[in-house]
């Protein structure tokens, strides 16, 4: 899952992001069990109401927010993300997307 990052340089702290992006768009259950007993439940489940939804696989999103009883995230694009950040929108302004959202494939479950 970290594949381009030398593994024994990676610090579960400070590459806390890397660590959770990857481990949700390539691992398995056991090692999305992993993340959730090392940085908990509710870490887990803020980081990914708080992340840009473009930054992950939408399947294996999906499943995730069904595990952690996750309803709405507040970002559907890295650009919204970055625009609230930089202080050119609110986040009033933003797209703030539902699960219950389709898309061109039909309905998300």
């Amino acid at each position: 899952m970290l594949w381009s990052y030398k593994f024994s340089k990676i610090d579960s702290e400070k590459d806390k992001r890397v660590i959770i992006v990857n481990t949700i768009n390539y691992g398995n259950w056991r090692q999305w069990q992993w993340i959730i007993r090392k940085y908990g439940r509710r870490q887990v489940k803020q980081f990914l109401i708080n992340t840009p939804m473009s930054e992950f696989f939408q399947r294996p999103l999906n499943l995730m927010f069904l595990l952690l009883g996750i309803k709405k995230f507040k970002y559907a694009s890295r650009n919204d993300y970055i625009q609230v950040k930089k202080g050119y929108k609110k986040i009033e302004e933003v797209s703030i997307g539902f699960l219950e959202k389709t898309n061109r494939r039909g309905a998300w479950f």
